[in-house]
């Protein structure tokens, strides 16, 4: 009896642990609102695209940058102090828009918001380990994504509201989803604050010269790649599939833009079912399942020229890479438990992929049309499949 009233309070407390960890995971999606927030200050200060652009892609930027220093930063103060320090960075950066408008103020918010992110992303994955068991690790990981994608829809709805009702008035507009989103981020400070969470302690301190050796080891290399690969397939498709609309159905931006709605709308479903079927399913499994999907969605791509064709692609891309981050994410770290901060640092600067697989996308596309850029999402979703036979099959 003893001992079934302890695992029953284990249990209820790590689920007490949990709650405000998903509202890390909720606020991590913030940074999701710099591509809504960039078309807005694009209309108020008049920008050209390439000044307006230089927003989105410093997030990417900051990662390449931050995430290892990261994994070393958590080696001497801990995780969850690392994941407050973002949360402070990332409150920093909303309030800054909300002292005014200029092109130099905003471009200061959003390079705090990257790095404030980067820095989150490091921290929290690895601090959920403190409290969900390995085997049950990816499905807690692809939760939080879940999680995260409502921060990310909710960004332009806000927006949208803010410049349309009443807000104007008061001098904040659209740019109330900063005020709103500042708010969420200082009670998840306190949630998480006020929450114990006992870390074990790293054997050593670790710099970047050991942590760069880590890509030595050919599994978490695979690990790192397969990261860049997923990011850049996610930041592809959601920059091509309303141009493959327009070349091929001479479609306006205006109706080809619901091709991105299409792809978040299947890749928040995949992540929430993604959290109850890793639960019975092997990770090895699902992710081949996921692979495959991926590759008969560029098939599609490849050679659709019907409306609804093109969507059922976009739609087997979001569902199909939805899950992808956390089983390679989970691996890494299940690999290397001994140095869980410097791997989470390494496949969270994969997440530059994001920069390197649009920028080769772009020079596909000028040379042979959409085609050309399909065929380098092709690229990234093949060596998924090969790191798929790398797989563990537990």
């Amino acid at each position: 009896m003893d001992i079934s009233q302890s695992m029953a309070a284990t249990k209820k407390s790590s689920l007490l642990q949990l709650v405000p960890v998903m509202l890390c995971f909720f606020a991590m999606g913030f940074v999701d609102l710099v591509g809504t927030a960039s078309n807005y200050v694009q209309k108020d200060l008049q920008l050209t695209d390439a000044q307006a652009n230089l927003f989105p892609s410093l997030v990417f930027f900051w990662f390449l940058i931050f995430s290892v220093p990261t994994g070393m930063l958590m080696n001497r103060i801990g995780r969850k102090k690392t994941v407050l320090i973002s949360l402070g960075v990332t409150a920093v950066s909303l309030i800054i828009p909300l002292t005014g408008e200029g092109y130099w103020t905003m471009l200061a918010a959003f390079s705090l918001l990257g790095i404030g992110n980067a820095i989150m992303q490091t921290s929290l994955n690895p601090l959920v380990t403190n409290l969900i068991n390995g085997d049950k690790l990816a499905s807690t990981l692809t939760f939080g994504q879940f999680v995260k994608a409502i921060a990310s829809f909710l960004a332009p709805i806000l927006a949208a509201w803010g410049a349309t009702t009443y807000m104007p008035t008061f001098g904040l507009g659209w740019r109330v989803l900063f005020a709103i989103y500042a708010i969420v981020s200082f009670l998840s400070v306190s949630v998480l604050a006020a929450t114990p969470i006992e870390e074990e302690r790293p054997d050593k301190a670790s710099g970047p010269v050991e942590c760069m050796k880590l890509l030595g080891r050919p599994f978490i290399l695979l690990c790192f790649l397969g990261i860049m690969c997923h990011v850049g397939i996610d930041v592809g498709t959601n920059t091509t599939a309303p141009k493959i609309i327009m070349e091929r159905l001479a479609l306006p931006l205006e109706d080809a833009g619901f091709a991105t709605g299409v792809y978040f709308i299947f890749r928040t479903a995949g992540c929430f079912l993604g959290a109850f079927i890793l639960r019975s399913v092997s990770a090895r499994s699902f992710f081949m399942l996921s692979v495959v999907m991926m590759l008969v969605a560029m098939a599609i791509l490849f050679t659709a020229d019907t409306l609804w064709l093109i969507y059922a692609g976009i739609a087997l891309i979001g569902f199909g890479n939805s899950n992808v981050f956390s089983i390679i994410f989970a691996q890494a770290l299940t690999a290397s438990p001994r140095e869980k901060n410097e791997v989470s640092g390494l496949m969270i600067m994969g997440l530059f992929g994001g920069t390197v697989f649009p920028l080769a996308m772009g020079y596909a596309a000028d040379a042979v049309g959409q085609w050309g850029a399909v065929a380098v999402m092709i690229v990234g979703v093949a060596y998924l499949l090969y790191y798929t036979l790398k797989i563990k099959r537990a």
